[in-house]
Order: structure tokens, then sequence, then C-alpha cells
């Protein structure tokens, strides 16, 4: 038997929404382990084959309640206020992200803790992308040092592994000191105090350049294309 509701559009979309909020919660109280289809049933007040129709199977509803917590990650960032600075607003964004996997540990390790190459949720790699955009002002600054993916592959690797170090402790033996040495390791890795055209020349100015190269309405899309396959050649040297 059907629940008649969820036989509309409108109907489905909010029965997914309210399943997919039940889960979540099951969730944050029991771990993995409570999202039986059978158990996120019981809570939503409906039926499992009305879970397997919507998300097809309990990985596809696992896939829906990740990307709950990455709309909510998304909605903690975008709310936060700007710092100014680039590098600054690199920090907090740091913090936002320890902070939201400390406060909810179970959701954090579901979103960042069973990668699944090819298949990241559109809102994951919307978070990424605010990183990139980030690392890119930053850039654009003239204090980056290494390429923008590495900078940001290595500081999204650095704060996610700092989450789940700490979230492995008990809770009284968490040390709010490693995060803060963990955020300043991985951003003097890949940014510098003063501007790379006076800190480390030609191929950390090249990637300043790079980050820019997009607004530069005056060149046509031939001439931006060429001359960004320059500036990579150059922007190459800083790592060689």
């Amino acid at each position: 038997m059907s629940d008649p509701e969820s036989e509309t559009p409108s109907g489905r979309d909010r029965t997914r929404a309210h399943i997919v909020s039940v889960a979540a919660r099951l969730l944050a109280s029991g771990g993995r382990d409570a999202l039986s289809t059978r158990s996120v049933a019981a809570a939503a007040g409906t039926q499992a084959p009305t879970i397997y129709r919507l998300f097809g199977d309990k990985e596809g509803l696992l896939d829906a309640v990740a990307e709950y917590g990455f709309n909510a990650y998304l909605r903690d960032k975008k709310a936060s206020p700007s710092a100014g600075d680039p590098v600054e607003e690199l920090r907090a964004g740091w913090d936002l992200h320890v902070g939201f996997g400390l406060a909810n540990p179970a959701l954090f390790s579901l979103m960042y803790g069973d990668p699944k190459p090819g298949r990241r949720p559109p809102a994951a790699v919307a978070a990424f992308r605010m990183l990139r955009e980030r690392i890119r002002a930053i850039a654009a600054a003239g204090r980056l040092k290494v390429g923008e993916r590495l900078a940001a592959d290595l500081v999204h690797a650095a704060g996610c592994g700092t989450v789940f170090t700490l979230l492995a402790l008990p809770e009284k033996q968490r040390d709010p000191g490693l995060s803060e040495a963990a955020r300043e390791a991985a951003i003097a890795a890949v940014t510098t105090d003063a501007p790379v055209v006076e800190a480390t020349g030609p191929a950390a100015a090249a990637m300043a350049l790079l980050a820019a190269l997009p607004d530069a309405t005056a060149l046509t899309d031939g001439e931006r294309h060429v001359l960004g396959e320059w500036l990579d050649r150059l922007a190459g040297d800083a790592s060689g």
C-alpha cells in the first residue's frame, strides 16, 4: 500500500524532504546503524516501499542525507561574515569547517568519511567550489605560493584530517590547539605574508595573474586560452 500524498510531484518532494530530515535526526542520535530502511520508515510515519521508490535503495537514502548535511554546511558558510582579508577568510572557513564537524560527528563522517570517486553530491561540489574561491582570492592578492588546485586540496585534506583526529578522541581529551596548529601549518604551506611578486618571483606572480585572467575582458577567448597556457607553465616553476 502506497502513501497517497507521495503520488503527486509536490507530495513526493514533501515526503522525500520529511524522510531525509527524519533520517538526519536518527543519524545524529544513533549513528549510521540507526539508518535501516525499516527504522527510518517507522520514524517518518511511512512505509519501506516508499523509501525504495523515492531513493532507490539504502545507499540512495544515505546520499540524500549527505546532501542534506552539505546544504546545512553551505548555509553556515554563506551566513558567516566577511573577514575582508583573503587569508583571514580562509582561517574563518577552516574554523567553521572544524566546528561543524565536531558539532555534527555522524553527519560529518557520512559527508566526508565515505568518499565515492566520481559521485560527489552537488552540494559537496559547491562546498569545494567555495574553498577554491577563497584560494583564488588569495592568489589574486598575490599571496599564493603553490598552484590553486594543490592549495585547495591540501587545505581540504588537512581540515578533514583534523576533524577526524579530534573525533577519534574522547571529548574531554580534544585539544583545540590542534586545530589551530594544523590550520596555521596549512596556511603557511600555501600562502606568503608578502605579495608573491616581492617574495617568490615570476612563478607565484603567474599564479596571481591566472586568478585574475577570467576577468580580462580586453582579451578574446582564444587570447585568454593561450595566455593561460603560458601562465600555467610559469606557475609550474613554483613546485619545480
